[in-house]
């Protein structure tokens, strides 16, 4: 039942119905997201500990299609406890940081850091400040394939590269059969899915390329995808459902975004064997980032070419975007309520039931003391 019910959960993920009412969400399935993310106890059980404070009224944000499903889950629990209306649009990293230094929205989403001339442009909407990078939501980003008669695949860094870079065309190609030698690989043609949007999802990914396999993936990297051929879809929720639809398909997306039809391929990294996406396994990869942020800003250094048994790779940190001075006085207790929440130890117990990897502690402490000073 628990196995049924997690898939229920992700397949709802990939579609968007609109919720009226004390919510302002834009995916659907908020109510089995709720059940998940408190590991069977009751919303308002979780909403108890929330801390409203004077939020009222409603957020903008937008951003991040990565930590879409996290943000559903807590604006479930916060918008509970305090009535305040939260609208996150998830319409990927590239929009978010563009809505937040054109001032349209309260806070971002981002799965990259922001570039210095990103906070250049924050300073004309943060009087007196800047934005900073707060890292709140981590993953593994899922290599997902639709290979029929393959449930099991195993590739390295090389092979991923020229998969994507359209070098490698077919699915019984030798250097796929030399690292699945019991897999039945078919004669098909392989479907590589990108994000048509900026995405901080497609920016991790090729950093994850550039540091491992710099000789067989020779694009500079950032949000816009670069290479040459395959297909594209917008979000993860877009090319999920592409390549559940697609018989030779792969893609990447983020591990909540898997779901049937689609299986997650494990990456040899060099250990003794190869790693799935979990939480677990991003975990092990995150629990080794730097803070490389100066002042209140928090953006982390993941380490892409880990080697350590059990680690997974290919992860994320997804960061909220805000003012760290001179946000709007009409949103800013909401905004502070609401990123005091999803840093608290309530919210961050919530993602490794819907596939995500908490925050270390470390830095998670250093995160809910910046939100504190927000002014």
């Amino acid at each position: 039942m628990k196995l049924q019910r997690k898939n229920r959960l992700r397949a709802l993920s990939l579609g968007a119905v609109a919720v009226s009412g004390a919510l302002a969400l834009t995916a659907c399935g908020s109510d089995d997201t709720g059940k998940k993310t408190t590991d069977g106890s009751s919303s308002s059980a979780s909403a108890g500990s929330i801390k409203c404070d004077d939020a009222k009224g409603q957020l903008l944000a937008d951003g991040s299609s990565a930590q879409k499903n996290a943000i559903d889950a807590w604006v479930k629990n916060f918008s509970q406890a305090c009535g305040v209306q939260i609208n996150y649009k998830g319409g990927g990293s590239g929009a978010g940081v563009t809505a937040f230094t054109q001032g349209q929205v309260a806070f971002a989403g981002s799965d990259s850091a922001l570039k210095p001339e990103e906070v250049t442009a924050s300073k004309k909407v943060c009087s007196g400040g800047q934005g900073i990078d707060l890292p709140m939501v981590g993953g593994p980003i899922a290599v997902g394939f639709n290979v029929p008669g393959v449930d099991n695949l195993v590739l390295d860094a090389p092979t991923l590269a020229k998969i994507f870079d359209s070098k490698i065309t077919n699915w019984n190609d030798p250097a796929i059969k030399k690292l699945n030698p019991s897999a039945k690989l078919p004669d098909l043609k392989i479907q590589p899915f990108h994000r048509s949007d900026e995405s901080g999802t497609t920016d991790n990914f090729t950093k994850y390329l550039i540091a491992t396999t710099p000789d067989n993936w020779k694009y500079s990297g950032g949000k816009a995808w670069q290479a040459k051929g395959g297909q594209s879809a917008p979000q993860s929720a877009g090319v999920a459902q592409q390549v559940k639809q697609t018989a030779g398909a792969i893609g990447y997306f983020e591990l909540s975004y898997v779901s049937d039809g689609i299986k997650p391929v494990s990456i040899d990294t060099g250990a003794s064997k190869p790693v799935a996406p979990s939480t677990e396994s991003a975990t092990a990869d995150i629990a080794a980032a730097k803070v490389v942020g100066t002042g209140k800003d928090l953006s982390l250094q993941l380490d892409y070419k880990t080697k350590a048994e059990g680690a997974y790779p290919i992860t994320l940190v997804t960061y909220e975007i805000v003012c760290d001075k001179g946000n709007k006085a009409d949103s800013l207790p909401a905004t502070k309520a609401f990123l005091r929440y999803i840093a608290s130890e309530d919210g961050q117990k919530i993602l490794s039931g819907i596939d995500y990897a908490p925050v270390p502690d470390e830095i998670i402490a250093k995160v809910r003391t910046t939100i504190e000073g927000l002014n």
